[in-house]
């Protein structure tokens, strides 16, 4: 069983932390929009602004090539921070076992089938 942080995109993030913006879903993909949680060795790392507890940078994690993918749990719950931003909760747990990722948060949890590597892209 892999964690994300044994991913090349992955290595240098905090998803515990990172805030869920949206979940968009394709017959062979499934991305993430995130406000992403960098840590100290991320090359995008800055120093947390005024407002913030961490290095935030918007971003896309995405699962290509899926073969399926299954939604075990699913929920439209929205949360909001203190300057009323909407958001879907966190990842709370991200792993890649024989050939699926299961990736659980406030969500949901979904299984995807793929065989390729999670890619993160910044905006």
């Amino acid at each position: 069983m892999k964690n994300y942080t044994d991913f090349a995109d992955l290595a240098h993030v905090f998803l515990e932390d990172s805030y869920v913006l949206a979940i968009n879903e394709t017959p062979i993909s499934l991305t993430f929009k995130l406000d992403l949680v960098l840590t100290p060795s991320h090359p995008r790392y800055h120093e947390p602004r005024a407002d913030e507890q961490h290095s935030y940078e918007d971003a896309v994690l995405t699962i290509p090539g899926a073969t399926k993918i299954e939604w075990v749990t699913r929920s439209n719950q929205t949360y909001r921070d203190a300057t009323g931003e909407e958001d879907l909760g966190n990842i709370d747990s991200f792993q890649y076992d024989e050939g699926y990722y299961e990736i659980i948060g406030d969500w949901g949890q979904v299984r995807i089938y793929s065989t390729a590597e999670p890619r993160l892209s910044f905006s």
